[in-house]
């Protein structure tokens, strides 16, 4: 297979196939489970997907022009398909502002404000990439997790994607 020439779409294929594997593993799980306070950075599997379906939600809007200082809660989303219609919508939000992303656009500063409300700026096409990095990194956190229950999570490796691409012509 050829390198893309634009490699935030395929970047951003791989991570919603990743995810797409996470919410198959969730899914196969119990409630209790779901919810159960592992300790740690985010102490349950709930927290850690809240935060990631949150997070992603909020780079959307930022890059929709948007402030996102603040991400739902355990409480406004409690159940897995709360966060997961949050995510997939997000996933949606950014498949569709991806081909905005002229390179002039990728090569300039992105302003936004964190959640404190505090003004930050950035390469755009870092912050674009961080989107990605940051989920991989949740996703992780979400493996280690779930085999601590006990449970077997599907690989997530980027390799795998393209094991499966390459199987698919």
């Amino acid at each position: 297979m050829i390198s893309p020439a634009d490699d935030l779409i395929s970047l951003y294929a791989y991570n919603s196939w990743a995810n797409a594997r996470v919410l198959e593993t969730l899914r196969a799980m119990s409630e209790a489970d779901y919810v159960k306070e592992q300790g740690g950075g985010w102490p349950s599997l709930r927290a850690t997907f809240v935060h990631l379906a949150g997070a992603t939600d909020a780079w959307a809007e930022r890059f929709s022009g948007r402030d996102a200082t603040r991400r739902a809660t355990i409480e406004e989303l409690p159940g897995l398909e709360d966060a997961a219609r949050i995510l997939l919508a997000a996933e949606e939000k950014h498949a569709r502002l991806l081909p905005t992303f002229t390179p002039e656009r990728l090569a300039g500063p992105f302003i936004w404000k964190n959640l404190k409300g505090e003004r930050k700026t950035a390469p755009f096409w870092v912050v674009v990439k961080h989107v990605v990095n940051h989920q991989t990194y949740h996703r992780g956190q979400i493996s280690a997790m779930v085999r601590r229950l006990g449970h077997t999570p599907k690989s997530t490796d980027m390799v795998v994607w393209g094991i499966e691409i390459s199987a698919r012509g």
